[in-house]
C-alpha cells in the first residue's frame, strides 16, 4: 500500500454520515486544526482549502507545521506529521455569514475532540471559535485561550481565506507552531510522527 493510500485508509474512520470532507482524526495528533465548514471549491474537490487562493497549505509549510507545501488532495497526510483536520460544520458548505444555524455542530465537535485527545485544538477563524466556545468574536483574541476545549489546549488564527485576507497576520501561526514544537520537545522542522 501507498503512502497516499495509507493516508487515505487513516481518514475514513472518522468519517461521519452527509460529511462533505472527510475528517482527518485518530489518537495521539499534537493538533487538530478546525475549520468552520468547507467551502464551496473544497466541498466539490473533496479536499480541505482547496480554493487556490486559500493560504492554508503555504502557512503551514511557512511555519513549520509540515516539511513542504501539501497539495489540498493530500490532506489525508496530515496524521504523518501529527496533525488533524476537523470542521465545526460538516455537512454544509459555503461562506460563514451564509449557513444556516443548522449548519452548526459545536457538540459534535466536542465528543470528536472528547474521543481523540489531541493536546491541542486551533480554530482557523473566529467564527468557528465563536460557535463552538459560545463566545462573540470580539471576544476571542489570535493565540492561545484561557479555558481549555475537552482537555485540550485552545487556539484561535486568522482565517487563511481569500475572503479574510485583511485580517491576516502570520504571528499567530509561528506561536502556534512553537507551541507545537514545544509540546513534542523539540525545536526542529516537522518529520512524520513515527
Amino acid at each position: 500500500m501507498t503512502m497516499i493510500e495509507l493516508s487515505a485508509v487513516r481518514a475514513q474512520p472518522s468519517a461521519g454520515e452527509g460529511y462533505l470532507v472527510p475528517d482527518v482524526l485518530e489518537e495521539g495528533l499534537t493538533l487538530v486544526l478546525v475549520g468552520t465548514a468547507p467551502s464551496r471549491i473544497s466541498a466539490r474537490a473533496k479536499a480541505y482549502y482547496a480554493n487556490p487562493e486559500n493560504k492554508f497549505w503555504r502557512v503551514l509549510a511557512e511555519v513549520g507545521l509540515t516539511p513542504r507545501q501539501l497539495a489540498p488532495r493530500e490532506y489525508a497526510e496530515l496524521p504523518e506529521y501529527g496533525l488533524g483536520l476537523t470542521d465545526v460544520a460538516k455537512r454544509h458548505s459555503g461562506v460563514d455569514a451564509a449557513l444556516p444555524a443548522e449548519a452548526w455542530a459545536p457538540d459534535e465537535l466536542r465528543e470528536k475532540i472528547r474521543r481523540y485527545c489531541p493536546r491541542l485544538v486551533a480554530f482557523t477563524s473566529k467564527r468557528g471559535a465563536s460557535e463552538t466556545l459560545g463566545l462573540p468574536t470580539g471576544k476571542l483574541p489570535y493565540g492561545p485561550q484561557p479555558l481549555p476545549l475537552e482537555g485540550a489546549e485552545v487556539w484561535v488564527l486568522p482565517s487563511t481565506s481569500p475572503l479574510g485576507h485583511t485580517h491576516f497576520r502570520l504571528e499567530p501561526w509561528r506561536a502556534l507552531a512553537d507551541r507545537v514544537r514545544e509540546l513534542r520537545g523539540n525545536r526542529e522542522a516537522p518529520h512524520p510522527v513515527p
